[in-house]
């Protein structure tokens, strides 16, 4: 009576397959989220999702990031429904998921702000990310693509804790990003983004409209959705600043030092 999920770009994850395995064998039963249609993990799950973000060239992933945030929502959706918890918020997020493609293209048409955004980083050995709740999902990717791409050593931090350690890390030219697009706690990130200020850190938040944040060398207004699907959009701003920035340092964007497309060794 357990449901397992396991979710893999490729289908061929050596350690996801492992784990997959060890879970049938204990009788859960499967779901896989995939990309790749015929893939391993695909045929040896119990049902398969594919997220159909089609072939991604590069080795880290980008759209098929996307595209498995919004499969794993809509699975939790269709749990929660199955199981009784009706609610109006439920159809309320399906609309403003139609909503997502043209909010991103009108992202897109930003690019040149994220370039700005990326030369902040061309000197930097190391870069803070901090988010709170949801938030911190997204700055986990936001680091992680930093790293990849660019050799950037960048750590992602919830907001809450910055003051419990990292914050001694924080000194004069450091750059923070934060994301504060969750209505109910982005104040707090955005206090927390002024202890980093005040040590001399430069910093770029993405957050809301409506949320006013001083002396902030740069500031991303996201556009307005429920609150769940920001992680959707703030992704695409997030990954074009690791682009950037690798394009910034000549580095091969595509084909990332020590990684592969497929990790086919646990």
């Amino acid at each position: 009576k357990t449901l397992c999920i396991f979710v893999s770009q490729s289908g061929e994850t050596a350690d996801t397959l492992a784990a997959l395995r060890l879970a049938k064998a204990k009788k859960a039963t499967v779901i896989a989220v995939a990309n790749v249609l015929g893939s391993t993990i695909s045929r040896e799950a119990t049902a398969t999702i594919y997220t159909c973000a089609g072939p991604e060239i590069a080795v880290a992933s980008t759209k098929a990031y996307t595209t498995q945030v919004i499969v794993l929502l809509l699975l939790a959706m269709y749990i929660a429904q199955t199981l009784g918890k009706k609610s109006e918020i439920y159809r309320d997020i399906i609309k403003d998921i139609t909503l997502l493609p043209n909010q991103i293209k009108n992202i897109l048409k930003d690019e040149k702000l994220f370039e700005k955004y990326a030369n902040y980083l061309k000197k930097q050995h190391d870069a803070y990310y901090i988010g709170r709740n949801l938030d911190y999902a997204s700055v986990l990717e936001g680091a992680l693509k930093l790293k990849e791409v660019s050799y950037i050593h960048a750590d992602a931090y919830i907001a809450g804790e910055l003051k419990h350690g990292p914050i001694a890390l924080i000194e004069k030219g450091s750059v923070v990003i934060a994301v504060a697009t969750q209505p109910h706690i982005a104040t707090k990130t955005i206090s927390n983004i002024q202890e980093t200020i005040a040590r001399g850190a430069k910093v770029i938040l993405f957050t809301l409209s409506n949320e006013e944040a001083g002396n902030v060398d740069e500031i991303y207004y996201m556009p307005n959705i429920n609150p769940i699907l920001q992680a959707i959009l703030v992704a695409v701003p997030l990954q074009l600043i690791a682009y950037y920035a690798a394009k910034l340092k000549g580095c091969d964007v595509d084909k990332p030092r020590n990684l592969a497309k497929s990790v086919t060794v646990e």
